[in-house]
């Protein structure tokens, strides 16, 4: 019974339809590579503000505002 825990940043394109679709096709994948039943392949959405999400010793809002700065 696989438990799959996706932690993404919450961004407006995380909508409903987004996720469902996520959901979908990491189910899909443990399908389709590990041989896993879907009916018991659980896949749970973190959403963590970006303020909280560090990269490079960043938050996520510095660390994009350094990137676009960057070209």
């Amino acid at each position: 019974m696989p438990y799959v825990h996706v932690r993404i940043t919450r961004e407006p394109i995380n909508t409903p339809a987004a996720k469902r679709e996520l959901i979908r096709q990491v189910t899909d994948a443990f399908v389709n590579v590990l041989d896993k039943d879907p009916n018991t392949t659980f896949v749970v959405i973190e959403e963590v503000e970006p303020e909280n999400w560090g990269i490079g010793g960043m938050t996520t809002p510095e660390w994009r505002a350094q990137k676009a700065n960057d070209g």
